[in-house]
């Protein structure tokens, strides 16, 4: 089976989230974006709908929360690099997003944070392929490094 997922993000400017995804590389699908939402596309299966406040409202009876004060979610998203992941954040902090806390290096995995200007929450990481397949432990028992706690 192959699915799609489609991540809902709510925003109080909607054309301040389309420039701050579009800096980030990723593309506007025109023909699921208007006034109430942009459809921000990732790759082929995956998509941030970014929709106003007002709009996510209609699609459920719970209380839509501020992410800059709330964490309802992270997203986290893999890099090819340790560098892919630092130049994300570049482009991410000169376009606008902040990083909440530092890097957290664990040896076999590089993670940095990213809270887009409305506060919702990425992570972008790079792990190697070799503890993806093995686990951190066993990875890093191979690499002679005793594990630094968990991710």
């Amino acid at each position: 089976m192959t699915a799609s997922i489609f991540v809902n993000f709510p925003t109080t400017d909607l054309d301040r989230s389309k420039a701050f995804y579009e800096a980030l590389g990723y593309r506007i699908n025109p023909n699921f974006t208007d006034e109430n939402a942009a459809c921000v596309v990732l790759d082929d299966n995956l998509y941030f709908m970014v929709l106003t406040r007002e709009f996510l409202g209609t699609f459920t009876d719970k209380q839509i929360i501020d992410p800059k004060t709330h964490a309802q979610m992270a997203v986290s998203l893999t890099c090819q690099s340790r560098e892919a992941v630092d130049e994300m954040l570049a482009k991410a902090l000169a376009a606008g997003g902040t990083e909440p806390r530092p890097a957290q290096d664990y040896g076999f995995m590089y993670s940095r944070d990213l809270e887009d200007p409305d506060g919702n929450i990425l992570g972008y990481l790079y792990m190697e392929p070799a503890a993806a397949e093995m686990g951190p432990e066993a990875y890093l028992a191979e690499q002679g490094a005793a594990p630094t706690g968990s991710a």
